[in-house]
C-alpha cells in the first residue's frame, strides 16, 4: 500500500482550479478516495493502482493548466 501526497500549483486556498479538480478526478476514476488536507492532498492505494493513478494525476494536472506538481510517496501498512 502506498500513501501519495501531492500539491498542484498554482494554488489558491479554498478555490481549487481546473488543474486541481482534473487531477483529483483522474485519481477518483480509479475508485480511490482523495482527501484534501491543509498542506497537501492525499490518497492511499495498492502500489500498482497508485502508479497508474499518479500518472493520470500528473497528465491531467498539466493538461488543465498546472505549472508545478509535487509528489511524496511512502509505503504504509494496509
Amino acid at each position: 500500500m502506498l500513501r501519495v501526497e501531492f500539491t498542484i500549483e498554482p494554488f489558491v486556498e479554498g478555490q481549487p482550479g481546473p488543474h486541481v479538480l482534473a487531477a483529483v478526478a483522474a485519481v477518483e476514476a480509479h475508485g480511490i478516495n482523495v482527501e484534501f488536507g491543509p498542506f497537501a492532498t492525499e490518497f492511499d492505494a495498492d502500489e500498482h493502482i497508485a502508479a497508474i493513478a499518479v500518472s493520470d494525476l500528473v497528465r491531467d494536472a498539466y493538461a488543465h493548466g498546472a505549472t508545478h506538481v509535487t509528489l511524496h510517496m511512502e509505503k504504509v501498512q494496509p
